[in-house]
């Protein structure tokens, strides 16, 4: 037996001051967003803000349904927009955002892993990496270079 160590490298903001300037602009769509969540039943709203290299950001908020799991996370909800309406460019960045219902403090919240894999063929269909940026467990925000990051252990169908 031998035992091996996967490790990641990840950014960490104190202030919104110190987050990227681009990045700024993804936080507060990604606050606008999370009106439009739909959690009647988990009373947890999420959103996504991306930003695509054309230069458009698109938005997401989760989506609750009674016949579980028929809703839709964020993350998924804005991916699969900004493919459908804007297949040629890509994903450069993601801004995650989450609270619950009636409070105004942010919650840590790092993608589910139906959304990590959702995202992944994104960044493995774009050839490009795509950064992940959400609440720190502590205070301010963190992000990593890549969802590759996010899923190690990747399932990648076109290595089949």
């Amino acid at each position: 037996m031998k035992k091996h160590l996967i490790s990641i490298a990840y950014e960490t903001y104190s202030t919104d001051y110190e987050l990227p300037e681009n990045t700024k602009i993804l936080k507060e769509q990604a606050e606008k967003a999370l009106g439009s969540a739909y959690a009647p039943y988990s009373n947890f709203q999420v959103s996504a803000a991306l930003l695509l290299s054309n230069g458009e950001i698109i938005t997401g908020s989760n989506q609750e349904n009674a016949a579980y799991p028929s809703g839709m996370c964020a993350e998924r909800t804005a991916f699969y927009y900004a493919g459908a309406r804007f297949p040629e460019s890509k994903i450069e960045a993601v801004f995650i955002l989450a609270r619950k219902q009636g409070e105004s403090d942010f919650v840590p919240a790092c993608p589910c892993g139906s959304c990590r894999q959702a995202m992944l063929e994104y960044e493995i269909r774009q050839n490009h990496p795509i950064k992940i940026f959400f609440k720190n467990k502590v205070e301010g925000f963190m992000s990593i270079d890549s969802v590759s990051d996010a899923l190690p252990f990747k399932f990648d169908a076109a290595s089949l």
